[in-house]
Parts: structure tokens; sequence; C-alpha cells
């Protein structure tokens, strides 16, 4: 029997200047399931939810909500809360310094908690309720991010939440963190909260979720019942074409897997870090994508920033055409022609006050320096060149950087190192959080460069995208080197049994 609606938008519509963000979008969340909201990086995903939250106030359209007569107006936040809509981040927002039972009851003005005594009562009630494994007393800050998400998610059930919207809650999260992050889902569809998922992780959606709606381009492609719908016909609705189970951007045809490779570009010996990184070597030729590869905090990352200067290195040499250099900093690498995407484009990335143009040419700035500025023609024919070329969806270079979708935001920042032509490039999980199309592109970029003749490493927490683009893996555990695999042994199986045990290098 079909559940009954809690909540249904229909002919949504939400416009700014010079960009349909929405257009007529229907959406029907019913009482007791989760419903994943899926699209690409400025499919209106992000417009939908800010709608339904009151953070924009929509064009057009009407919403409907259980338990009350007609349609329902959402100016503010406060107005959403008051309706029974409550939103946990991908970016937490809650007080490292207080207690748990503080973060769940502060700002609350209807609390019926006054006193230290009650509310900690009151917070391990809710606590023990929904099976979260915390303490009313305990630091957050203390906690893990997944038990932050959880009392996230603590703090808006306790708020009659009718409607709970998780946006991205999963992206920093490991495996066992995300089955408990799922079993609190799966409480609270049992007790008849309906919650929208907003994720860009399929094998996420397909494990938890009843239904699927689908927007592109900020309209309504469809709504499915998850059971209906295989995961190649969704990538197909993600992306408005064909899509031969991405067969299309494998790098390792048969017949080239053996093809040598150009010179080593780029060669590491002995080199450690301040941030536990043990020596390890390393070399990358002309024409390669190799990758690190590891669990959560095995070193990857830590690696790949001692080789750009961005961690202080403790030890060890490295080489670039066959010649020492030393790269204490992160200028140094650049001079040497090596560029750096790094894994968080939020913190270490983008310039978000700074418009798509000035971060596009940052880089190179730095390179030619500050005292000598480029033209302003000079860089809008830099930024307009790079625009078009990756195909950023921006109004214009003029935009601030912090507008765009997380996908474009990655596409600038490829853009920035791609301006200054270097010969050798690390991507650091350039493909977290963004969409599917974005994500096929960057992959298809990455071989691309290497068949120009280019260097690139390539780091992603998602295996079957490192099998997709590398032809050599390092393999990394507790932050040092464990492995080396090319060819035959490229599989998930011996990728996965080298971290487990392979302590041979």
């Amino acid at each position: 029997m079909e559940k009954e609606p809690i909540l249904t938008l229909r002919g949504i519509c939400k416009y700014f200047p010079g960009v349909r963000a929405l257009q007529d979008v229907d959406f029907t969340l019913r009482r007791g399931e989760i419903h994943a909201l899926m699209g690409e990086n400025g499919a209106g995903k992000s417009t939908l939810i800010k709608v339904l939250t009151g953070v924009y106030v929509k064009d057009a359209g009407e919403v409907h909500i259980e338990g009350h007569e007609g349609t329902v107006n959402i100016h503010s936040p406060q107005d959403a809360q008051n309706l029974g809509i409550s939103t946990v981040y991908q970016e937490i927002s809650l007080c490292p310094n207080l207690t748990v039972a503080e973060n769940m009851f502060i700002g609350r003005e209807k609390s019926p908690v006054t006193n230290w005594a009650k509310m900690n009562k009151r917070a391990g009630e809710m606590l023990k309720a929904l099976d979260i494994p915390a303490s009313p007393t305990m630091q957050l800050g203390s906690c893990s991010i997944a038990i932050q998400q959880m009392v996230a998610i603590a703090r808006a059930v306790d708020m009659d939440c009718k409607v709970l919207i998780l946006d991205e809650p999963t992206s920093s999260l490991d495996e066992q963190e995300v089955e408990k992050l799922f079993k609190l889902m799966r409480d609270l569809r049992e007790k008849g909260v309906g919650i929208i998922f907003v994720t860009h992780f399929l094998d996420q959606v397909y494990e938890v979720c009843d239904r699927i709606t689908v927007l592109r381009d900020g309209g309504l492609v469809g709504e499915y019942v998850i059971e209906d719908l295989p995961r190649v016909e969704l990538v197909s609705k993600m992306l408005g074409k064909e899509l031969d189970d991405m067969a299309e951007i494998k790098s390792k045809e048969s017949d080239e897997e053996e093809e040598a490779k150009g010179d080593i570009v780029l060669e590491a010996k002995g080199l450690s870090s301040s941030e536990g990184i043990k020596p390890f070597d390393f070399n990358i030729r002309a024409g390669e994508v190799n990758g690190f590869t590891g669990l959560l905090g095995s070193g990857r990352s830590e690696c790949v920033r001692a080789i750009f200067g961005a961690d202080r290195v403790t030890s060890g040499t490295v080489s670039v055409d066959g010649k020492p250099v030393k790269i204490k900093k992160p200028i140094d690498a650049m001079k040497a022609g090596i560029g750096y995407l790094p894994e968080d484009r939020k913190r270490d990335g983008i310039v978000s006050d700074l418009s798509v143009r000035e971060n596009i040419i940052l880089a190179l700035q730095v390179m030619k320096g500050f005292f000598k500025p480029f033209s302003r023609a000079k860089a809008e024919a830099f930024a307009d060149e790079y625009i078009k070329l990756l195909e950023i969806k921006t109004a214009s270079s003029d935009t601030p950087i912090g507008q765009l979708s997380g996908g474009n935001q990655q596409k600038v920042i490829l853009a920035r190192w791609l301006l200054t032509n270097p010969k050798y490039l690390i991507l650091d999980e350039p493909t977290r959080g963004i969409d599917i199309g974005t994500k096929i592109e960057i992959q298809k970029m990455a071989l691309e460069l290497a068949k120009e003749g280019k260097s690139v490493t390539f780091i992603s927490s998602e295996i079957d995208e490192m099998l997709r683009t590398c032809s050599r893996l390092i393999v990394m555990r507790d932050r040092k080197v464990v492995g080396e695999l090319t060819g035959s042994d490229l599989t998930q199986g011996k990728i996965m049994s080298t971290i487990a045990g392979g302590d041979n290098k």
C-alpha cells in the first residue's frame, strides 16, 4: 500500500540573474521513506533544498506539508523548522567545544530543559532512543565525524521533525561510520520520519533508499522506485545521454598496457615528512598516470603534499628531469613544473571571495610575482579560454567562485593549474563530492593529459576510479608504502590484500 505524502512540492521555480535554477519541479516525500535527490552539480538539488529550508524564497509553485491546509509559505529557516523541516549539512554546524547535550539544546527557545541535570537526562534519552554511542557530557570535538553527524540528526529529530534533509552526510565518513549512519536513518524511517538524502555515491543510494528523484539542468527528469531503476539507467538520466556503463573511459586497453612510457620526470628517494610519512621512493614518467591508494588515513595525501612542499620534508631527495631540486615550499614545486589540486578544495583550493577569473590566474600570477600583475584583458582571455575548454558553468568570469557548484569549483582549480602548463600534475581526490558527469570528465582529462606527454598522479578513495585511470598504483598502509601494483595485479582484490597484509616494500 502506498504511503501517505508528508511533503509535496508542485511547479517550483527559482530564477537568478541569467540563470534558470529551477523550472516547474515536482517532488513528493512520503511518510517513513528515504528518498534520494540525484543530479549533476548544477542540476538544481541545492537550490531545491534551499527553497524548502527557507534560505531562498521560491518564485513560483506550491508547497504542501502534512497537517497544514493548503499551500505553506517558507520565507526563512525558522519557518521551515516550525513546519517540521530540519536539515543536516555536509559541514557540521555545531560547536565542538561544547558537550553533546549542549549542542543538542543550544538556541532552543521552546526547550523544556531548565537545568543541566534535566538537559543531560533528556539528551541521554534521545541518544539511547536513536542508539547513538555517545554520552551527553562528552565534548563534541572528541567524537568522530560520524558521531557528530548523528548528534546533529538527533538535534534535528527532537525538534518535532517530520522531514529530515541529509545533504552529503557521508562524504567524510569511512565504511563503518556510514553503516552506523544508515542504521540511524533506517530507525528514523521506521518511526515515520521522511528523509531526503542528497549524495553522489550510487552504492549508498541503492543500499538505503526507497525512491529516487532525478533533476537535470533545473528541471525534473522523473521519480522512480529504487527497484525499477538500474544504475546504468540512473546515470543516463542524470547525464541526459546514453552511457555504456562508463566503459569508454577505461584507460588500459590490452594492446596498450605494455607500451613503454617516456623518461622519468620526477624521482623521490627516501622522502619523509613532518606528518609521519615513513621514507619512501617514488618516480613518475612522461605520459604516465599513477596513483597512491590505501585506506583513510594511510598517508596517500601526505605523500603528495611532501612532494609538492605543502608539508615539511624531514629527509630524502627529489630530482626533476634528472636534476636535483630543493622543494621546501609550494612555490619551489611550481617553479619546477609541478601542479597540485588539493584534497580539500574549500580549505586549500578556492579563494571563495575572489572571482572565477582571479582564481584561474592565481597560480600563474604567483609564479610571475604580484608586483607584475596581468592586464585585465590578458586575465579575461585566460579565464574565457579555460571556462570554454572545461565547460565551467558560470554566469561570467566575474562571478565569485563561492557561488559555483562543487564540480564547477573543481574545474576552476583544474584550470588554474592547466594554465601554468605543468609537466607533472597531482590530482588529490579531484572527484570527491561532485557529480558523476564531472567525475567522468576529470578522469578523461587525466588520461588526455598523459597522452599529451604530461605526468599525472591521481588519488581517489574510490578504488574502481583508480583502476580506470591509473597504470600503476603505490599502496599505502599506516603512512608507509607497502606495495606497488601494475599490469594484471591491478585488481580490487589485489589492492585490498596488499593493504591488509602486503609489507614487502
